[in-house]
């Protein structure tokens, strides 16, 4: 019997690239023979990693499929025709209204991650979602089969390494840092981050500076809208854009943050909020989606996106060293959950039970 992995894509540092590498680690110590094949292997993963999804041979009624649902693909009706069992993985798909006037490509894959998400609805023997608010998603389209909540895995001994220092070097002159990490998108409302930044550097802190560490694309609307607004605002030295970093940079952007500050309006998990909690940043959030439940309830979570509210959440953070202290003591406690010792017991637990038919 085969245990393999199908997703649309895998890339070195991607999320549920990470989460499907861990997982095969799970399933070799079951004594399953296993694999990862993609439709999509970008250049910078390993030898080895993964093959073209054309290399999975044949699969009997024995075997077990796990796909990773995640985008807009052909992938999504094509694993309808496996003769096999099949799981989901499902890491949510960004509605596509966040798109529309923004990227037209973008909102119309995103449209047609959704169609294939509802088509699949009555073909999956058994789906894994990465958060409740996930596993709520599919049953809102229709999903029958037995659904459990398994969060997405962090390979956390890779925050242990070195941060960049020549990274670090250009942002060491006493700024308080304010820090987001994700992809410029417009579900990620970075204009709404921009926004509380601008009001705690003018009411509360002017020796302050956002740093938006994620990629972007130049020509993108989203992020030459988010550029005007920034100059706009008096602010173009105060609020750095990194663009695509290596992950050593990344490490040393947590390194140098006081605040995590997230505005998303909408996560299926959010696992920048969980490296924040690995790094011993405080996490400011709006309590949109996921993002509770990814915090476990506890600490700065915001009912509104009011960026004076926010504003002053972060000041409070940062001058206020006893909530700070008490902060950062929750989230570590919510770190232990997404040990990786934790999620393999679970997935273990649950993979058996679907294995075995109980």
């Amino acid at each position: 019997m085969r245990v393999i992995q199908l997703l649309s894509t895998i890339a070195n540092g991607d999320a549920v690239s990470n989460d499907a590498v861990a997982l095969e680690k799970v399933i070799k110590s079951m004594g399953y023979s296993t694999g990862i094949y993609a439709e999509s292997i970008v250049s910078n993963v390993k030898r080895g990693v993964a093959q073209p999804v054309e290399k999975i041979g044949t699969l009997d009624k024995s075997d077990v499929l796990i796909y990773h649902f995640s985008t807009g693909t052909k992938l999504n009706y094509d694993i309808a025709r496996y003769q096999c069992r099949k799981v989901m993985i499902y890491h949510n798909v960004t509605p596509p209204e966040f798109f529309k006037g923004n990227d037209e490509r973008f909102s119309q894959i995103c449209e047609y991650g959704l169609e294939g998400a509802r088509f699949l609805a009555d073909k999956m023997d058994y789906c894994l979602a990465v958060s409740t608010f996930n596993k709520n998603d599919l049953i809102n389209m229709g999903y029958k089969c037995k659904i459990d909540v398994l969060p997405i895995v962090i390979p956390m001994d890779d925050y242990k390494r070195k941060p960049s220092r020549h990274f670090m070097k250009d942002f060491r002159d006493k700024k308080t840092n304010i820090l987001f990490t994700g992809r410029v998108a417009p579900n990620k409302k970075h204009e709404n981050v921009i926004a509380a930044f601008y009001y705690y550097k003018k009411l509360y802190n002017k020796n302050s500076r956002l740093i938006l560490a994620g990629s972007y694309r130049e020509e993108d609307r989203y992020y030459l809208r988010l550029r005007q607004y920034v100059e706009r605002l008096g602010m173009g030295e105060d609020v750095v854009f990194t663009g695509h970093i290596k992950f050593d940079e990344i490490l040393a952007c947590y390194k140098l943050a006081d605040v995590f500050l997230c505005m998303s309006e909408h996560e299926g998990f959010c696992v920048p909020i969980v490296e924040s909690m690995m790094m011993q940043v405080p996490v400011v959030a709006y309590g949109t989606t996921a993002i509770p439940e990814t915090m476990n309830n506890q600490g700065m979570i915001l009912e509104s996106s009011d960026p004076l509210v926010a504003a002053g959440c972060i000041d409070r953070v940062v001058t206020d060293n006893n909530l700070r202290k008490e902060i950062i003591r929750l989230q570590n406690e919510r770190v232990n959950d997404f040990r990786y010792e934790a999620i393999a017991d679970k997935f273990k637990k649950y993979l058996s039970s679907f294995i075995d038919g109980d």
